[in-house]
């Protein structure tokens, strides 16, 4: 069934005015590149070593620096692969959306009226904090992966849109 044209209508949807969007991915500091030359770095270290140890007739050792070249690989993969965790969130006329993605790619969505949003930051006296929306008893913890600079950092970033938000209803408000 076809949608009747609308004259005028260039058959374009209109956009909505997006107050606030961001894609928050866990921090990696070594990028793939390092990795490689980590990698490279740790394994001739170790192939080195484990050569002079069978030059000095201790050859079982020479196993053991294979080992553990295996485990940081093994390590970093683990860490790569929860790097692909991300979460978006978006602040548009309607809504203020989270999406989850878990590392296996699984997506979970939450919906907030902007409206009756809070934006908690929990913090405790050991220097870590907790970003939370809440909302009609609701409430959902936002960017757990991150450190705790960048969740103020966010929290205060949600505030001002949500800030521009309420003044775009209510410009005599602000």
């Amino acid at each position: 069934m076809t949608e009747p044209e609308v004259p005028g209508d260039t058959g374009q949807k209109q956009q909505q005015p997006v107050f606030f969007e961001a894609v928050l991915y866990p921090h990696r500091s070594l990028p793939p590149q390092g990795f490689v030359i980590l990698m490279l770095l740790l394994g001739l270290a170790s192939f080195a070593a484990g050569v002079t140890f069978v030059m000095m007739g201790a050859w079982p050792v020479f196993g053991y620096f294979g080992l553990d070249v295996l485990l940081v690989y093994i390590a970093f993969r683990i860490n790569y692969r929860r790097a692909r965790q991300h979460e978006r969130v978006r602040l548009t006329l309607d809504r203020l959306t989270v999406e989850q993605i878990s590392v296996e790619g699984e997506k979970r969505s939450f919906e907030f009226q902007p409206y009756w949003l809070r934006i908690i930051l929990d913090e405790s006296p050991t220097d870590s904090n907790r970003l939370i929306l809440t909302s009609h008893g609701r409430q959902l913890a936002l960017g757990g992966f991150l450190a705790p600079i960048e969740r103020q950092t966010l929290a205060e970033a949600l505030r001002d849109a949500l800030s521009r938000w309420r003044a775009h209803f209510n410009p005599n408000a602000v």
